[in-house]
């Protein structure tokens, strides 16, 4: 899972690019943006990524080798067939979507599933309290470091919150993805 907010964008795709057509974790991205431009964005990365990229706006099985963009607040859900992905209405956030909320949904499935939590630039704090929830449930996770990101809000928070978390820039946060790919 990516959380991202200001400069979010920029930096997903550079992420996105790195991964080669092989790569087949799927990636939950939950990028802060208006309802109304999420569409094109998901069109926009479509066309330039090499993994499929789809934005979820309903409950949808996770796929492997691909990339889902959510267009709303989003959280995961376990079943007998893998991961799930829903949209969900009654989400207490100023953001859309909320990292908080999606990373926070990951926390019960660490036990049965690898976990990699990625938080990026971004103002605020979302998704920082559910990282250090994540990490101190067993989840790998990583905040940007301030040395990549454009906005040092939400990963600086999350690293005052939990000294555990890992803090890489954007090159190490690349290596790091391909390393979990790996295992």
């Amino acid at each position: 899972m990516i959380g991202a907010s200001t400069g979010g964008p920029g930096h997903l795709k550079k992420i996105l690019n790195s991964l080669k057509k092989e790569f087949k974790t799927p990636i939950i991205i939950a990028q802060h943006m208006n309802k109304n431009f999420i569409e094109s964005f998901v069109k926009q990365f479509d066309s330039e990524l090499p993994l499929k990229v789809s934005m979820i706006d309903s409950r949808h099985s996770v796929c492997e080798s691909n990339i889902y963009i959510c267009s709303k607040h989003c959280e995961l859900l376990g079943s007998s067939f893998g991961i799930e992905v829903n949209c969900v209405d009654g989400v207490d956030s100023q953001y859309n979507p909320s990292v908080d909320h999606l990373f926070n949904s990951a926390v019960g499935l660490v036990n049965r599933f690898d976990i990699l939590a990625v938080l990026l630039t971004g103002i605020g704090y979302d998704g920082a309290q559910a990282m250090s929830n994540l990490q101190n449930a067993g989840a790998k996770c990583i905040a940007e470091s301030e040395k990549s990101a454009i906005v040092f809000g939400m990963p600086k928070r999350a690293l005052e919150l939990n000294p555990n978390i890992l803090a890489l820039d954007l090159d190490g946060i690349i290596q790091q993805i391909k390393i979990f790919e790996e295992k």
